[in-house]
């Protein structure tokens, strides 16, 4: 939604990852964007030849989420959103955890590794609580349950029931 400045960066980035014999299927949703990135989109997608997905008004990140699972015919998933907070070329990465067994789904962090985007403190003190909570109900080790880059087995995800509102999806 509304990524105008970033929209052309990230769709060269994904396309130009070499996921070596696994392949790729770009599917992009625009969640009602009113600053051209749909302009920028359609003409992306006349180059590129990927699924594009236009949502007639911005319903949300978990509303775009499902409409773009439901396009989905490859064996994984991977969540990118357009502002380039993760690196698509740390696929080859969550796809080796996935593809050797060792994984069913792939959460990334922005608290481990390499560089990353600098957070404001209030965003990074909430997350840290919410992650533990998260942490403690689920006896899970998340180091950053919001984090917006997963990338899941197809086949798992469309066993879920998803249910979306305005702030994300269950």
């Amino acid at each position: 939604y509304n990524e105008q400045a970033t929209i052309r960066t990230i769709v060269a980035r994904v396309l130009a990852v070499d996921l070596g014999p696994v392949g790729k299927e770009l599917v992009i949703v625009d969640d009602g964007s009113k600053d051209g990135t749909r302009d920028i989109l359609t003409r992306l997608q006349q180059q590129h030849n990927f699924t594009l997905i236009f949502q007639e008004r911005n319903q949300g990140k978990g509303a775009a989420l499902r409409r773009g699972f439901a396009e989905v015919a490859g064996d994984l998933v991977v969540i990118q959103d357009a502002d380039l907070e993760y690196s698509p070329e740390e696929y080859p990465e969550l796809i080796e955890l996935i593809c050797q067994g060792r994984a069913d789904v792939v959460y990334g962090s922005r608290f481990l590794g390499g560089p990353h985007r600098v957070l404001f403190f209030w965003h990074q003190l909430g997350n840290m609580l919410l992650t533990l909570m998260s942490n403690v109900l689920t006896n899970l080790n998340f180091t950053d349950m919001e984090t917006g880059y997963k990338m899941f087995r197809t086949d798992l995800l469309k066993q879920m029931k998803l249910t979306s509102d305005r702030f994300g999806f269950e």
